[in-house]
């Protein structure tokens, strides 16, 4: 004797299946032309692939490299002058 629950497998497959995205139903007479131009303005309007995020701003185009440091004597002191820190 089990006590499980006994599942056919004709059940599962009975169950439709959900639309992966929105539906859209046109109502009235429309032609092939009229649909696939639908189509084309709807998937044109939005949605799709998101945006890929901007990676690190380089150190070469960030705004402090405008602020001019104090450059000391010292041996290399001149690498000090041109590079960003």
């Amino acid at each position: 004797m089990s006590t499980a629950p006994e599942q056919t497998p004709d059940a599962d497959a009975e169950q439709p299946q959900a639309p992966a995205g929105p539906r859209i139903e046109v109502l009235g007479d429309a032609s092939p032309e009229q649909v696939a131009a639908l189509v084309a303005v709807l998937s044109g309007l939005g949605g799709g692939e998101e945006e890929v995020p901007a990676g690190p701003p380089s150190r070469w185009a960030s705004p402090e490299r405008l602020v001019r440091h104090a450059v000391h004597p010292s041996r290399g002191g001149w690498v000090a002058s041109g590079l960003p820190r």
